[in-house]
């Protein structure tokens, strides 16, 4: 029997994916290649960060209860030592009615329990005045306060940041173990598509879903492997499909999803494989295939590639996710909605807006556009049960 169109909850589609795609194998990589890589295993501090007390700011290394009541008009008079230079121990110990001068980042003295700001002090001779009062602890990094030794720091499926490798260097890590990056191959269908760089012809589009996926695993840490414009030959299109699903950790198909003669994706993946699902309760991207060829995830996405973006961005990370291990990471942000939209139960709809000024303002447009895709800055989700979001709402925007 036919899926065509058999719809499904984008919950029942997410769980499918869940079910059918196998995580890739691990390596381990030098830190230097590690950004946009996903975690394969908790990461801990082999030891304390920082490994010494130290100051955070320049100034004097002092005993805090030295300078209290300290003011501007009846300063702390303290007599100073010496100096701490960056990179040594120091070789002197901080005692009642001493100070000693330590830049940021220099190991505080033995005695010392805090650290004055040079810009609250006046030096006079040997003696610093001090203008200002600080508690213990105040200007001070403590051993282990960032990091104790043990502590787990960063967990399986994190998707590494800039942020994430600059910590990762702190703990010494010059090597970290990751998911393999997948490959996923990319297969571009239909009789009109043809190559971006032709000349344009009445009833002929240019190729921008090969482009539109290829983009997005790339910015997802995967290999994307084109493997061109296929035309609607069922012999042609199952030999591509046999070749990607062999050499690719999943296929991505754009196009030939919707109900139509010259249409068939569905039954060359039926053949070579299952089909599992034919149509999501999801505007735009109704009609998405989720099926397996030997053994790998394949996802038919619309052909349109508003629809494709937005099934890329929701539901094919589940299949990128569920691949490395990576937990999804939507970056959102909470807005004012500028003007009513209107959403039919049932379904799960998705709406580009664009933001300013703290406010979203829907990007109606119809599925064959493609300006929405640049002057969106991303999506408003309405849910199955809801009938629309009324302006003045605050809304959350899932940003591209």
């Amino acid at each position: 029997m036919s899926l065509f169109l058999q719809i499904v909850s984008v919950e029942t589609a997410l769980k499918k994916i869940g079910e059918i795609v196998q995580p890739v194998a691990s390596e381990v990589v030098p830190l230097a290649e590690a950004y946009g890589r996903v975690l394969a295993e908790d990461t801990a501090a082999k030891e304390d960060i920082p490994g010494f007390h130290r100051s955070i700011v320049d100034g004097f290394a002092v005993i805090a209860s030295d300078t209290t009541g300290a003011t501007e008009a009846i300063p702390a008079m303290i007599r100073k030592l010496g100096r701490v230079e960056m990179g040594e121990l120091p070789k002197q110990t901080v005692i009642s009615g001493t100070c000693i001068v330590i830049p940021t980042g220099a190991v505080l003295p033995e005695g010392a329990d805090a650290a004055v700001m040079a810009e609250y002090t006046e030096e006079s001779g040997d003696l610093v005045l001090i203008h200002r009062p600080v508690a213990p602890g105040e200007n001070v990094l403590r051993r282990g306060e960032d990091f104790t030794a043990g502590q787990t720091v960063m967990q399986k499926g994190r998707r590494l940041s800039p942020q994430d490798l600059g910590v990762l260097a702190a703990l010494g890590m010059s090597g970290v173990r990751v998911s393999r990056r997948p490959v996923i191959g990319v297969i571009s269908t239909g009789n009109e598509v043809i190559p971006v760089g032709a000349s344009l012809m009445p009833g002929r589009v240019r190729d921008v879903n090969t482009y539109l996926c290829t983009g997005f695993l790339q910015r997802q840490g995967c290999i994307p492997r084109s493997y061109g414009i296929v035309r609607d030959d069922p012999e042609i299109f199952a030999r591509t499909l046999a070749d990607a699903a062999t050499e690719c950790d999943a296929v991505f198909i754009s196009g030939g999803s919707s109900k139509d003669v010259r249409d068939m994706v569905s039954s060359v993946i039926a053949n070579q494989g299952e089909v599992l699902i034919h149509g999501i309760g999801i505007q735009p991207g109704k009609p998405t295939i989720i099926g397996k060829v030997s053994g790998k995830a394949v996802i038919g996405l619309p052909g349109h590639p508003a629809s494709a973006f937005i099934v890329l961005t929701t539901i094919s990370i589940a299949l990128v996710n569920a691949l490395t291990g990576g937990t999804v990471q939507e970056c959102r942000t909470t807005v004012r909605l500028g003007q009513n939209i209107p959403s039919p139960r049932g379904r799960v709809d998705y709406v580009r807006v664009r933001v300013s000024g703290g406010v979203a303002t829907p990007l109606f447009g119809k599925s064959g556009l493609l300006n929405t895709l640049i002057e969106s800055s991303g999506v408003i989700r309405i849910g199955a049960e809801c009938e629309g979001l009324e302006a003045g709402e605050m809304v959350d925007v899932i940003r591209w």
